[in-house]
């Protein structure tokens, strides 16, 4: 979706305000799970489909999880909670978001406690699990040490959640069952048009400083993290393109294309604007058709495993 830097991350990072929280069009499959019919998904607020157009967050919004859970023929448990982070999904009771759409209410007990509760009563019926964190554990960060000191936290907590999610679904006869970790659209490029189009220098550096952090730093840790389980993979929505005709971390952003309002702006940061509330309102999350966007991702990954 965007070209990749290739100086090094500590040269390379500047402030990164945003990070928190890009995106191969696939065909839509679907097939029947037999007996396995729950999808559960995990995360923050971008696994509970979050816009900032809705009254009622992911509920007039489902996200890529009730496109999947339709292509996949699942009855879809939405554990998620806007503004998690992976360690606020070990040790946190309870979620403050409003009702959204399949949410499971679990009041006394963490988010991670609460799906390995369902999937112990479930046995054998659980046929998908995605997981979307970790963008929160770095959001506040402006210096590539703070992003830095963020990884191993992050990361030890995603091994820890596959791995007792793994033991869950290896003692209620759902050992194959794949879990699919998530990784977010490098929204940083919006910067490119928002809040000013053309840039500042200190937004341009920004957004491509932003590529490097993905590509050399918190994609690599959640593709650790997600593979550390036989049956775990990941599905890199960064580097993922949006059209056939751009080729993910090789499109330079040098090659542009015309998008009203915008006018001529590199390809990448046209895609996050059609993807994501960015570009219009300074908003990380996806619009609708980015959600189905890495929905599909989920489906053919799903489809693969």
């Amino acid at each position: 979706m965007r070209h990749r830097i290739t100086t090094s991350l500590a040269a390379a990072l500047g402030t990164l305000s945003l990070i928190a929280v890009g995106l191969v069009a696939v065909p839509q499959v679907s097939g029947a799970t037999g007996a396995r019919q729950y999808y559960l998904s995990l995360g923050d607020s971008y696994s509970i489909g979050y816009q900032p157009t809705s009254t009622n967050p992911g509920g007039g919004t489902p996200g890529y999880t009730a496109f999947v859970a339709q292509a996949e023929d699942m009855k879809l448990k939405n554990f998620g909670c806007g503004g998690a982070t992976t360690t606020s999904l070990l040790q946190s009771d309870g979620c403050g978001d409003p009702a959204y759409a399949h949410a499971v209410a679990y009041p006394t007990t963490t988010q991670e406690q609460a799906v390995l509760n369902f999937i112990a009563a479930n046995p054998g019926r659980v046929g998908l699990i995605t997981v979307s964190i970790g963008g929160n554990d770095f959001d506040s960060c402006s210096t590539p040490t703070c992003v830095e000191s963020a990884m191993p936290t992050m990361e030890a907590n995603i091994k820890s959640l596959v791995s007792a999610l793994t033991s869950a679904l290896d003692a209620a006869s759902d050992p194959s069952t794949a879990i699919i970790g998530l990784t977010y659209p490098d929204v940083d490029l919006g910067l490119y048009v928002y809040p000013t189009n053309p840039p500042s220098s200190a937004d341009e550096t920004q957004a491509q400083n932003s590529i490097t952090a993905f590509d050399e730093l918190i994609n690599p840790t959640l593709s650790e993290s997600y593979t550390s389980v036989p049956h775990g993979s990941f599905v890199n929505v960064t580097s993922a393109p949006f059209k056939e005709a751009t080729s993910g971390d090789d499109t330079s952003l040098g090659t542009t294309e015309n998008l009203p309002p915008y006018g001529q702006i590199p390809v990448a940061v046209a895609e996050i604007c059609t993807l994501t509330w960015f570009c219009a309102q300074g908003n990380i999350h996806a619009k609708t058709k980015g959600y189905n966007f890495i929905g599909r991702l989920i489906v053919a990954a799903h489809k693969a495993a």
